[in-house]
Parts: structure tokens; C-alpha cells; sequence
């Protein structure tokens, strides 16, 4: 009995495959990448919108103290009737496109930018869901501020 005629594995070499991706040449190939990195966006934007902010919707609302760090800081007691309001400090009232840059079950992150107003970053850090770090800057009627303190929950509201 003969043996077979072993034959040889034909490996397609870089210059038989440029171009080619699943049998798709050029635009084809462009217009699938596309389409995947699209769906990609829109998926994982869909969750981080969904998600967004969960630890400043679980603060109490209530009259809250916000002390400023220093010498010489300055004392002040607002209404918060959901933690969101504290992100816009100095832009209060203003309706503001923003950028959650960092978002964690302790600590945001959020950019945002008030037409013809000025812009902010501001960071809150969680301790507990009546006290937390707050440190902001940005630009607010044409002059810079910067502000770092600390908010603690002190009871309900007084309107």
C-alpha cells in the first residue's frame, strides 16, 4: 500500500491578504469597521447614561453647610434638594451643557460650560451621604474662582 502524497499547507503571505478582511476589499471593509465602532458608542453610551451620577442622587437633600478650607473660609448654607446641585456652585440657576469626566460609587468628576457665563470642573467626594469634599473652579462673571470645602447636611430645609 502506497503511502499518500502529503501536500503541502498553502499559508497566505501578507502581500495575498492586504486589503482583504472576510473576503471584503476597500470601502467594504472601512464601512463594516465603521458600523462596529458605532454600535460600540452607542451601547456603551447608552449604559454610561443610565448609570451617571448614581452618588450624588444618593445624598440627603436638606439644608447642607458648606464650609471652605483656610483661614478665613467662608461659611454658607443652601437648600439641596438632590446632590446634583452641588456640581454648579457658582453657576447656580443656570442651565449648563456638562461632562462627566469621572464617575464612581465615592467620587464625580464633572466639566461643563454655561453659554456666554463661564465654565466649570468640579469634584465631589463622598464620605458619607450627609458629608462630603467639594472642590470646584472655573470662570464665573468674567473672573476666575476656585473654591475647596467641605458640605455636611445639618437638617431639613428652611424656606
Amino acid at each position: 500500500m502506497t503511502q499518500p502524497k502529503a501536500r503541502k499547507l498553502q499559508i497566505p503571505t501578507r502581500r495575498k491578504l492586504r486589503g482583504k478582511f472576510l473576503g471584503l476589499r476597500g470601502p467594504a471593509v472601512a464601512a463594516l469597521i465603521a458600523a462596529g465602532g458605532a454600535a460600540l458608542a452607542v451601547a456603551s453610551g447608552a449604559v454610561a447614561q443610565s448609570r451617571s451620577l448614581i452618588m450624588l442622587d444618593q445624598l440627603e437633600s436638606g439644608s447642607w453647610e458648606l464650609r471652605e478650607r483656610g483661614v478665613g473660609g467662608v461659611v454658607r448654607n443652601v437648600c439641596v434638594r438632590g446632590g446634583r446641585e452641588l456640581i454648579q456652585l457658582h453657576h447656580q440657576g443656570l442651565t449648563c451643557k456638562s461632562v462627566v469626566v469621572q464617575d464612581t460609587p465615592v467620587e464625580v468628576v464633572v466639566q461643563y460650560t454655561c453659554a456666554g457665563q463661564g465654565f466649570g470642573r468640579t469634584r465631589i467626594r463622598r464620605e458619607t451621604n450627609a458629608l462630603v469634599q467639594i472642590d470646584t473652579q472655573g470662570i464665573a462673571g468674567g473672573q476666575p474662582y476656585s473654591y475647596a470645602g467641605e458640605g455636611r447636611r445639618t437638617g431639613p430645609c428652611h424656606d
